[in-house]
């Protein structure tokens, strides 16, 4: 029977029960460490690797699905005519959106890739918001503009607590970062049009807290808030209070999730990500 698929990337923070309660079909990216290849979510988890990432010899890289494996998915989901959308995470941080958008071209199925210019729970409210759109019966056209719109109405913000990793990644100088490591900087970044992009700094995991809230209060004043999520990697320090502060707030429908591999190869140990959005 004809219907539309939803195909995402592991570096969205989806739970098991809603991927299959959806039907969605999850291609993982891969991490090589130390000259070994690992795939996301299937022989590599979050937590463990940090551990192999503090023994690594050099920073673990990401490495997006091929065209080919997404080629094969279009080829046999669309074998029956359905129509497939296909939503990843930032072509700023990866080039798995590029991959999916040459396999498009390349698959005789009706496919729409959508650059989601986000990660990890922002990713995610994207994908929901197709799903429950498929369930509600909607066309391919409908789907993408509520999509649109939840991308436009997200904000995502990346805090570090250690400069290393952007570093090794190429994000920021050596320079800039011994002096940021001397005065204990802790920098918040946005993907702004989805690429990370510092905005402020903070001198301590409590202003860290502090700035977000404030800017989480500033964003959604007189707005409903939809959703909230926040991914970590050994981040509690910096999660714990400000998750705190949102259910003081009101809000308890909190997403919380350890960070993919992919992410935290960028970010580090002990980083954050926070994320919501409003109607």
């Amino acid at each position: 029977m004809k219907k539309i698929h939803i195909v995402t990337d592991s570096t969205a923070d989806l739970k098991e029960e809603v991927i299959e309660k959806y039907g969605i079909h999850v291609v993982p990216l891969t991490i090589v460490i130390d000259g070994e290849n690992y795939v996301d979510g299937v022989d590599l988890q979050p937590e463990s690797f940090l551990n192999m990432m503090r023994e690594a010899s050099d920073l673990p890289k990401s490495s997006q699905p091929s065209s080919g494996v997404f080629k094969e998915l279009y080829d046999r989901l669309g074998e029956d005519g359905s129509e497939i959308l296909s939503i990843h995470m930032t072509g700023g941080m990866s080039g798995t959106v590029k991959s999916a958008e040459a396999a498009a071209e390349m698959t005789d199925s009706n496919v729409t890739v959508i650059d989601s210019r986000y990660i990890s729970h922002a990713l995610t409210f994207q994908i929901l918001e197709a799903a429950r759109k498929v369930e509600a019966g909607c066309s391919m056209e409908e789907i993408v503009e509520s999509v649109t719109k939840v991308r436009e109405n997200t904000t995502l913000f990346v805090v570090v607590d250690s400069l290393d990793n952007l570093v090794k990644g190429g994000r920021i100088g050596k320079g800039r970062a011994m002096l940021g490591s001397l005065m204990n900087i802790k920098p918040i970044a946005s993907l702004q049009d989805g690429v990370y992009t510092p905005i402020a700094k903070a001198r301590s995991h409590k202003q860290v807290v502090s700035q977000l809230f404030k800017k989480f209060l500033d964003d959604t004043q007189g707005k409903k808030i939809l959703g909230v999520g926040l991914s970590h990697a050994n981040g509690l320090s910096m999660a714990d209070p400000l998750i705190k502060l949102i259910k003081d707030f009101g809000f308890n429908d909190i997403d919380i999730a350890f960070t993919s591999p992919i992410i935290s190869t960028h970010t580090g140990e002990g980083a954050i990500g926070f994320m919501y959005y409003t109607d």
